[in-house]
């Protein structure tokens, strides 16, 4: 059996693919080997991959957020102590992206979802890499970034009334409140990002129309455009790339960068590319 992981901090998108071609999805909790323990990782896998496999599990290929080069041979052993004798591989979420997208052809791979990268990728590996630098010194066009600029223009009085009122209904949120959970609590970029339904609902509001250009088109100049975007298409993978592939399609459009494929999750993609592989 083949086991492929699409892993956020949040949850995991397994595929488990039979030996007769049979296809699987299972559903986990997250990990992340930056922020949990070679222990913790274990007991996730023990507690809620294992009991959903039936049969010998001989190759698994995880790719997630946290998987750095030091962390790889930590997360191959986790999974070797839960499923003895198995071939483990590690990779990057960025990787993810690219594979999905792109399979074997070469061609520019994003990311927009709660955070943003980029890269270029030659068909075998990543060739190129503009650092995403995190929701605080980039990740232009992300969930984060976008509602980082939405609540910035929100305590500082830069949105129109009607949709003041209508945010303020919604949430009922302080300055105080806001601070907390931005400056003291842990994964301010999710809270960040927990506003794109409400900005998305939102859309058609001029002003949320203009954050929506500015922010794509920060995305593609301090991004896509240090590529050879002229002659390479734009693939991009994520929940903000999905739900406004519009609005993205017609800024590139503007800067002359073609639109490839969008895609919410790269998990099917994933599974193509390593059966065709």
């Amino acid at each position: 059996m083949l086991l492929i992981a699409d892993s956020g901090s949040t949850k995991i998108d397994w595929r488990a693919i039979g030996n007769e071609g049979s296809i699987r999805e299972i559903t986990t909790p997250g990990i992340n080997p930056y922020y949990q323990s070679e222990e913790q990782i274990v007991e996730e896998l023990r507690r809620n991959l294992a009991p959903n496999i039936s049969g010998t599990v001989n190759e698994i290929h995880f790719y997630g957020a946290g998987v750095t080069p030091e962390k790889t041979g930590t997360l191959c052993d986790c999974f070797k102590m839960v499923f003895p004798g198995v071939e483990v591989s590690a990779y990057t979420d960025l990787l993810a992206a690219a594979r999905a997208l792109c399979g074997h052809k070469p061609g520019i791979a994003a990311i927009l979802g709660t955070g943003g990268n980029s890269c270029f990728y030659d068909g075998k590996v990543i060739a190129d890499n503009v650092p995403a630098c995190g929701f605080i010194l980039g990740d232009e066009g992300s969930g984060a970034v976008i509602g980082k600029k939405f609540l910035s223009d929100y305590l500082k009085r830069q949105i129109p009334q009607d949709l003041r009122k209508k945010f303020d209904d919604q949430f009922g949120l302080n300055y105080g409140a806001i601070v907390e959970k931005v400056y003291r609590q842990p994964y301010p970029n999710r809270f960040l990002a927990s506003f794109s339904p409400f900005i998305y609902e939102n859309k058609s509001n001029p002003y949320v129309k203009q954050l929506l250009r500015q922010s794509f088109a920060e995305f593609i100049t301090r991004n896509i455009m240090q590529y050879d975007y002229k002659l390479y298409p734009l693939n991009i993978v994520g929940s903000v790339a999905y739900y406004y592939a519009d609005e993205i399609k017609e800024v590139a459009s503007e800067h002359g960068i073609t639109i490839g494929k969008i895609l919410k999750s790269p998990i099917d993609g994933l599974v193509e590319y390593h059966i065709t592989k």
